[in-house]
């Protein structure tokens, strides 16, 4: 009987070290459904999100990705229920809540619009007296941001891209901006071949910038998470594996011709 206690003891106990193991390399992950760099139906959850994953393996971590409405993610990030939020572009007030990472992506954002209602702007201010859709919880950098709480841009917001191309195309709006790849992934996968034909982008890039992981400041841990992931993103970079991501043929990151 001693001796059957004596490995039942053992064996909870080699269970607890497990369990408190696996929970000290698992991270969990704030994230918007932003289609193909994070993307809820897709097996490996998108492109960036791949990366993030990966990056985090070699470090010893495992990820799940909680998709959330963008402001949840965030604000749910800030108070410390995740372990990060990802992808963001930086802005002076996330400083408060955050500690931002090395640059993960490149994004360029343009104004979508139909094909037969060509739009012409040189300054955000120019885009006025179009009626122009976004995207809750988005922005779209500082300038456009402060003419909207300006009251210089008429804009309504909805919950989605896709739901912005068929406001679009039912003539709801003249016009919304998108970052590219994002905005052709969703135009090719969510519309007909011939409702996605008629629609198109101004050349003009609206805003080209980075975007980062935040770590919540909340979390006692998150320096030495941050700087052990840009440790490994670099790594990732070096060794040309990070540009791996982003040649896989299954994503279309480019307009096809006469789009």
């Amino acid at each position: 009987m001693k001796r059957y206690l004596t490995m039942l003891l053992v064996s909870l106990f080699t269970w607890i070290e497990t369990v408190t193991a696996d929970d000290t390399q698992h991270l969990s992950i704030a994230v918007g459904d932003w289609p193909p760099y994070f993307d809820q139906e897709a097996p490996d959850q998108g492109i960036v999100a791949q990366l993030l994953r990966d990056v985090f393996a070699e470090e010893g971590f495992t990820v799940s990705y909680h998709f959330l409405p963008w402001k949840r993610a965030y604000y749910e990030a800030a108070m410390g229920k995740h372990d990060a939020t990802a992808v963001w572009m930086h802005a002076e007030e996330r400083e408060q809540d955050f500690t931002f990472s090395d640059p993960v992506l490149k994004e360029r954002f343009v104004v979508f619009h139909l094909k037969d209602q060509p739009v012409s702007w040189s300054r955000v201010e120019d885009l006025s007296d179009l009626r122009l859709g976004g995207s809750i919880g988005y922005s779209y950098g500082s300038a456009f941001d402060q003419a909207v709480e300006d009251d210089l841009l008429s804009i309504e917001w909805v919950a989605s891209t896709v739901l912005n191309f068929r406001r679009l195309l039912f003539d709801r709006i003249d016009a919304f901006p998108e970052e590219i790849n994002v905005g052709y992934h969703i135009l090719r996968r969510e519309l007909e071949p011939e409702e996605a034909s008629r629609i198109t982008h101004h050349p003009r890039s609206l805003l080209e910038n980075e975007s980062f992981v935040l770590f919540p400041k909340t979390r006692p841990d998150t320096m030495q998470l941050a700087e052990r992931f840009n440790d490994r993103l670099q790594a990732f970079r070096d060794s040309g594996r990070y540009d791996h991501y982003f040649k896989n043929p299954q994503y279309s990151l480019q307009p096809r011709q006469g789009q």
